[in-house]
């Protein structure tokens, strides 16, 4: 029989603190996104009351991760995720499950949930991505969009725009309506701007 005892109150307390720092250490200092980043964690600490108390009746790992894939149809499928997202969603599950019924000591249990979250922090750090946002646009000079045109077509996103486009994707082409939709990757104006002056100041030391 399964209790509410101190194994219990531990391992969920290792929980949360996996999943503060994976979701609001890794996830929402990039997305600044609080609603997804709570909806995670309240996922997770639910995902981990649910299979540590069915532990008890002989729930095997491969039924909890079919209690995750019905969790997710009833609620995710109606709703647009990212890939980015999902990945974070997935790693939220995996941290429950594997603190609720891993056969493992809480040293190493905190020791994999670190792993997990410092890789995580690392990947989207800007080492190795950098902070691009996106945006959706509906473009009408279709005469633009061929590939030997792409130049034009971004300065007159960036002209139009404001925005310090450097990337332009184009998903669908409407030629009824002489339209296209255009996936637009740019740096915000805080990183734009930073690296303006930070050219600027080299610029000044070579000049000195």
């Amino acid at each position: 029989m399964t209790e509410l005892d101190i194994a219990f109150i531990t391992r969920f307390i290792v929980n949360l603190l996996s999943l503060g720092m994976l979701c609001y250490g890794c996830y929402f200092r990039v997305s600044k996104n609080s609603v997804v980043a709570g909806s995670f964690v309240l996922f997770g600490a639910g995902v981990f009351i649910i299979t540590f108390l069915l532990h008890g009746v002989d729930m095997s790992m491969e039924f909890a991760f079919g209690l995750f894939a019905v969790f997710t149809m009833l609620r995710y499928r109606t709703e647009s995720i990212s890939i980015k997202e999902m990945t974070y969603l997935f790693l939220v599950t995996a941290i429950a499950l594997l603190t609720s019924v891993g056969q493992m000591s809480l040293v190493d249990l905190i020791t994999l949930n670190g792993t997990v979250c410092l890789l995580a922090f690392v990947i989207d750090s800007s080492i190795f991505i950098k902070n691009y946002q996106v945006q959706d646009v509906t473009y009408e000079r279709i005469e633009n969009i061929a590939p030997e045109k792409m130049d034009i077509l971004i300065a007159d996103l960036k002209q139009r725009t404001g925005l310090n486009v450097v990337k332009v994707d184009i998903e669908n082409i409407d030629f009824l309506r002489d339209t296209a939709k255009l996936r637009v990757s740019y740096l915000p104006h805080k990183t734009a701007n930073k690296q303006a002056v930070s050219h600027k100041q080299s610029n000044e030391k070579e000049a000195t």
